[in-house]
């Protein structure tokens, strides 16, 4: 492996994996650009944990986060932080936010990555 080669994944893998993703994307946007010919990139799927019972909804979050890592969790934080103000702040019981997180979570990942199976 080159130095250069070295160096580039080394600052890679500092980044978080938001921002991997993001270079990733800088880079094939790069080599589609300079006209060498790529195959697209196969659609990461969905790593699905089950649901524990009696799961909290910051757990759910985290397990969500985990089942979708290709997602781009700023992008949902107005909709996540929502729910979890429907939670803590109104009452809303655990089990109907943690519904609605992973429906938010599949709605974000079919938009991003097409009409895949999201389960």
């Amino acid at each position: 492996m080159s130095s250069a080669d070295e160096r580039l994944l080394e600052l890679f893998r500092r980044l978080p994996a938001a921002e991997q993703e993001t270079a990733l994307a800088f880079v094939e946007f790069l080599v589609t650009r300079s006209g060498v010919d790529v195959e697209p990139a196969p659609v990461p799927e969905p790593q699905p944990i089950p649901r524990p019972d009696n799961e909290s909804v910051i757990a759910a979050i985290r397990r969500l986060s985990e089942s979708y890592p290709m997602l781009d969790r700023s992008k949902m934080l107005h909709e996540t932080s929502g729910l979890m103000a429907q939670h803590v702040m109104q009452g809303r019981a655990a089990a109907e936010v943690i519904d609605e997180l992973e429906l938010l979570f599949r709605r974000h990942y079919v938009r991003q990555f097409g009409s895949q199976d999201a389960s």
